[in-house]
This record gives structure tokens, C-alpha cells and sequence, in this order.
């Protein structure tokens, strides 16, 4: 059974439970609305400026509230802490299904907000409680991810579409799954664990934290960009719109096995250095196939970068747990990689369509993309060493 801090396999059960029920509420409130941006945009009257912030807003609430994090778990504990960022995605997905512009921003900021609190602490959670099967259930967690934010993106449109329940309902619904996930973590509630509150960790003045944090924000760039530019991309080059679209699918599909398996490989050995230069390498070999191929081979280029993108945001999440020693450290990495790295996030689909707009061609971007995975892999690499941050504690 798995190594958690009890004999109990019921209170086993529901742990495991509890991490995919948070797992599952990670990314669809987030992947479900960019679909619905056109729908959303012809009900209010949004204008494409504000449009665009309905997705860099859940970004920033990334960046602006992941270093509060662990200041919450030292004055509530986490599973209270994971608790509380469940509701708040819950009221946030409901106030932004109330129809009005102000509520829809604000209610995507306050999904950003309780997302941003379950990225930081699971990882935390997973190096206290299952301290033997981190790369498993990092495997699990990060594919259950995946795989709803794959669905959310797929399902939303037909909800909207298809049935009663329109844009509104269909960015509600999300909101039953969240109180599916608060119920299934009540009970986690009475096992509470604070972190110690008379010291904290100066992670800002560690090379391998910042190493970490690097390589989080550069892959997540990758990501986002690919996301929000890729059907864009392939359609200029020349395939059908509905065959673009469907290749997202097929990125997000090759990017599961990526994120499963990453992690329980890179668990098992104490370097992770050389899965860090094949993730690195299958990011390069898919964007110069595109950059010098175009559409020709596509599948081929769309499956090097899914599989690296899985791979890659498992790595970071892994580095987490691997790159420390106990899980107060790993909640304050994860805290200062996710505040810096989504920022670092934010800017890669706003600058990559700067550059297409200013040039009307996809080669430089597709060269930046390239300096990118090169720089995500200068930092990857040195991360993926057999160390942890030792750096000194000071008085809170």
C-alpha cells in the first residue's frame, strides 16, 4: 500500500482520492474557456483586448498569489489550505457564469486563484504523505490533469452549442466538479499539518532553486504558446482549419504518456539529466521540423512537441518533491517556481503574437520558440543534478 503517515487503508483511499478529485479541478475551468472566447465575446460585447485577458488572467492570479501559498499552510495547514483553494475555484466558476463583464474577470482571477493555491500544495502533499511513490502519483496526478484539460477544451464549444445550459452553463458546470472535490477533501480536514512558523527558507538565494524556477517558467512559455498559437500557426502554413484543430487534440492525447511516465522514470533514478536533454531534444526536433518542413510531416513535429511539453511539465513538477528534503521545503520551491514561472508563462503568448502580427510570417516566432527550448534546457539540465537547496534559514 501506499507509504502515507497512517495504517489506516480507508484514510489511504481517500487521500488518493482526494489528489484526483484536486487533479481533476486544476485545468478545466482554465482550457474550457478559451473555445468560448467568440461565443463570450458576441454575448457581452467584450472587446478583443479584454477577450484575450479572460486566459493571461488566470496566469497572473498564478504568478500573484502561488508565494502566498505557503504562508497559508503555515497558518491553516495544508489540507486546510487545499480546502480553501477548492472553494474559491468553486466561487470563482460560478460568479463568472453570472453573465456581466466585471464578473466574468473577476471570477477568472479568483479561478486563477484557487488553481494557483492546488499547484503549489500538491506537491507538497505528495512529498509528505506518499514519500516512496513520488513518481507515481506525480505520474497520476499531472496525467489526470492533462487528460480533463484536454476534455474541458473539447467539450466546452458542444455545451455551449448543443444544449440548454449556453456559455454560462457551460462555464458553470465545472463548479459540480469542484464541490465534488471539496466534499471527497472534507474528511481530510482533521488530519491537519502546519508548517513550522518561526523560520523560512531564503530559496531566492539559491542557484538550484532558481535553476528549478527557470526551467518551470520556460517550459510553461512552451506550453501556452503552443496552446493558444499552434491551430493559427498550422492553418497559415496551409492545413484545413478543422485538421489544425485537430492536431491541439493530438498534442494534448501524445503529451499523457509524457506526463505519466516522466516522472516515475525520473523517481527511480538519482540524475535526471539525461530524460532533461531527450525532453529538450524532442522540443528542438518539433519546432525545426515545422520551421523547415511546415505542414509537411506535421504529425511527426505536433508529436515531438506533445510528448516533450507532458514530459516536461512533470519534470518540474517532480523537481518539486526530488530537489528538496522535506515538504515545507518543497511547498516553498513549489511557491517561488510557480510565482515566477507563470509570469514568465504570461508573456509567451502575448510576445509570439506580437511577432507574427509585426512580421506576418511564423518564422520568427518559431526561431524564438527554438532559443527558447535551448534556454529551458540550460536551465534543465543543471536542475536535473543529484542535489537539494541548502541554503541558510532566517528568523520569519
Amino acid at each position: 500500500m501506499f507509504a502515507v503517515k497512517t495504517s489506516s487503508r480507508f484514510r489511504a483511499f481517500l487521500l488518493v482520492a482526494g489528489v484526483v478529485l484536486l487533479a481533476m479541478n486544476l485545468r478545466p475551468t482554465i482550457t474550457g474557456v478559451g473555445p468560448l472566447i467568440g461565443l463570450i465575446s458576441r454575448a457581452t460585447g467584450l472587446n478583443t483586448g479584454w477577450a484575450g485577458s479572460l486566459t493571461t488572467l488566470p496566469l497572473l492570479a498564478f504568478g500573484l498569489i502561488s508565494p502566498v501559498a505557503p504562508g497559508l499552510v503555515r497558518r491553516l495547514g495544508l489540507e486546510r489550505s487545499l480546502l480553501l483553494g477548492l472553494v474559491i475555484l468553486t466561487i470563482g466558476t460560478l460568479i463568472r457564469s453570472l453573465g456581466s463583464v466585471a464578473m466574468l474577470l473577476i471570477g477568472m482571477f479568483l479561478v486563477g486563484s484557487g488553481v494557483a493555491i492546488g499547484n503549489v500544495l500538491i506537491p507538497s502533499l505528495v512529498k509528505r504523505d506518499f514519500p516512496h511513490r513520488l513518481g507515481l502519483m506525480t505520474g497520476m496526478y499531472s496525467t489526470v490533469m492533462g487528460v480533463f484539460a484536454a476534455f474541458a477544451s473539447g467539450i466546452s464549444v458542444p455545451l455551449a452549442i448543443d444544449t440548454p445550459l449556453g456559455w454560462k452553463g457551460s462555464l458553470a458546470i465545472w463548479s459540480l466538479v469542484s464541490l465534488i472535490g471539496i466534499i471527497v477533501w472534507l474528511p481530510q480536514v482533521r488530519y491537519r499539518q502546519r508548517l513550522p512558523t518561526y523560520t523560512r527558507l531564503s530559496l531566492w538565494r539559491s542557484p538550484l532553486a532558481w535553476q528549478v524556477t527557470l526551467f518551470m517558467g520556460l517550459q510553461s512559455f512552451l506550453f501556452y504558446v503552443n496552446v493558444a498559437w499552434l491551430p493559427t500557426l498550422l492553418h497559415t502554413l496551409g492545413m484545413p482549419l478543422a485538421a489544425a484543430g485537430w492536431m491541439v487534440s493530438f498534442m494534448q492525447l501524445i503529451s499523457l504518456p509524457g506526463s505519466f511516465l516522466m516522472p516515475i522514470w525520473a523517481s527511480r533514478r538519482p540524475d535526471q539529466r539525461a530524460l532533461m536533454v531527450i525532453t529538450g531534444i524532442l522540443f528542438l526536433v518539433g519546432y525545426v521540423g515545422l520551421l523547415v518542413a511546415g505542414i509537411t510531416l506535421a504529425w511527426l513535429w505536433i508529436a515531438c512537441i506533445g510528448f516533450a511539453g507532458g514530459a516536461s511539465i512533470s519534470l518540474a513538477l517532480t523537481y518539486f518533491s526530488l530537489r528538496t528534503k522535506n515538504s515545507r521545503d518543497a511547498t516553498q520551491l513549489s511557491g517561488m517556481a510557480q510565482s515566477v514561472g507563470y509570469f514568465i508563462a504570461a508573456i509567451g503568448p502575448i510576445s509570439i503574437g506580437m511577432l507574427y502580427h509585426a512580421t506576418n510570417a511564423w518564422t520568427i516566432p518559431l526561431i524564438l520558440l527554438l532559443i527558447t527550448s535551448i534556454l529551458m534546457l540550460a536551465a534543465g539540465v543543471p536542475a536535473s543534478r543529484n542535489l537539494t537547496v541548502e541554503v541558510p534559514e532566517e528568523s520569519a
